[in-house]
């Protein structure tokens, strides 16, 4: 359920379209507002991040928006590969509009439960999508519990032990927002029944098999092909995390030099 079988990031965003463009919303604004500091990425990051104290002040929106920024490169980095990781099961399961409700439900739920009890303290900010990435897991913890035919022992086995871990280090680890994992599982786990019905066990190969076997229906000829320059494919299936590998190097040297 947590193998990837895709052979490139473009076979990868054609069967998960949702998980990589939140992703790419990740990376895009840690590019903005920490890589390129951008003059309105500082804006954007004031505006949107977590603060109990402006929600209390009527900006309602800040229960959304921090699931999309991030304190730094790591974070951004750690919260994406946990998506990547976990999303595209829950994807294919759900539904494109199911897992996108689901997911930003889970992460306003975190927020939400962030600002009942939380601190309203001016220097109280939080961001990221830890909660609604935890919110993932609820949804995984009710298959294990009360949908069993909806996932496998293997997988059953190591969401148990994610979620173990990642709960004993949300109370360990320092700079956690407690609130926010706590409740974005909850709401997860509360919100399951609904999105989960009508779902069917996840199939590794059914998006990537269809989308071959369209591909082949569709090739067609190209008399000017032998007069294009053609990139080397092995190059060209990884090309994009030449790119991602570029950038973090730069982002890592902006914070060294």
């Amino acid at each position: 359920m947590f193998i990837r079988n895709e052979r490139s990031i473009k076979e990868f965003r054609q069967a998960y379209p949702i998980v990589t463009t939140l992703v790419i919303i990740h990376l895009g604004l840690w590019i903005i507002i920490d890589l390129l500091q951008l003059p309105f990425g500082d804006t954007l990051y004031q505006f949107g991040a977590g603060s109990n104290y402006y929600i209390h002040q009527g900006e309602y929106w800040r229960l959304i928006t921090p699931i999309f920024l991030h304190v730094n490169l790591t974070h951004a980095l750690f919260n994406s590969f946990s998506l990547v990781l976990f999303g595209p099961a829950l994807e294919q399961m759900l539904g494109r509009t199911k897992f996108i409700i689901a997911y930003l439900a889970a992460g306003f739920i975190g927020n939400l439960g962030t600002y009942l009890f939380g601190s309203l303290d001016f220097s109280f900010v939080h961001v990221g999508a830890s909660g609604a990435i935890f919110g993932l897991f609820g949804i995984y913890i009710f298959m294990v519990t009360f949908r069993k035919h909806l996932i496998d022992q293997t997988s059953s086995q190591i969401i148990l032990t994610i979620v173990i871990v990642g709960l004993i280090m949300t109370f360990i680890r320092q700079n956690i927002n407690i609130y926010g994992h706590i409740f974005g599982f909850i709401g997860g786990f509360a919100i399951a029944p609904i999105v989960l019905t009508g779902a069917k066990m996840y199939n590794p190969w059914a998006t990537v098999a269809t989308r071959r076997n369209h591909s082949d229906d569709s090739i067609q000829f190209d008399p000017n092909r032998w007069n294009k320059k053609r990139f080397p494919a092995k190059w060209k299936n990884h090309i994009w995390w030449i790119i991602f590998a570029i950038l973090v190097f730069l982002g890592l040297m902006s914070r060294i030099l």
